[in-house]
């Protein structure tokens, strides 16, 4: 009779597709930005909000896309500094808007999906090594330790 356990948290695998949550605060922190209707942010705490925002966005869609011209660009705007300045400031934190709806777009294309699909489930599986190849791993590291110290001169 053979136990079976849960499998470790380790062992699971990233999801392959930007989830629908993920998707759709990115939508809305870049509509907030890029929208017709949306209000300029007013204060500079309110653009230094929107840009944190942006970035974290760009991080967490770097983790579930794969590589590629989007997420290059996406991650050079996200990298740079804040410029100083009212009209600076707006001009970036749009920028960095663009530069992750591109990288959404992307994420969300049919050739990705094609991609992720080809790769397996989750591109970041963790082989687990067999019991057996274990054992003789085991037993090669004991051997090795046996010659080693069968090799010390006695005193």
């Amino acid at each position: 009779m053979e136990l079976r356990f849960a499998e470790p948290r380790w062992r699971r695998v990233r999801p392959a597709m930007p989830s629908r949550d993920l998707t759709a605060a990115v939508t809305e922190t870049v509509s907030l930005v890029l929208g017709e209707e949306s209000p300029l942010p007013e204060t500079d705490q309110d653009v230094v909000d929107l840009v944190h925002r942006l970035r974290g966005h760009v991080m967490q869609l770097g983790a579930v896309a794969l590589p590629g011209p989007a997420l290059d660009h996406a991650r050079q705007v996200s990298g740079g500094d804040l410029p100083d300045g009212h009209l600076p400031s707006r001009v970036y934190l749009r920028q960095l808007a663009e530069a992750t709806q591109d990288l959404v777009r992307a994420a969300n294309s049919p050739p990705q999906r094609e991609e992720r699909r080809a790769l397996g489930l989750g591109r970041w599986k963790v082989r687990r090594p067999s019991r057996n190849a274990l054992r003789a791993m085991v037993f090669a590291v004991a051997v090795a330790i046996l010659i080693i110290a069968g090799s010390v001169p006695r005193p």
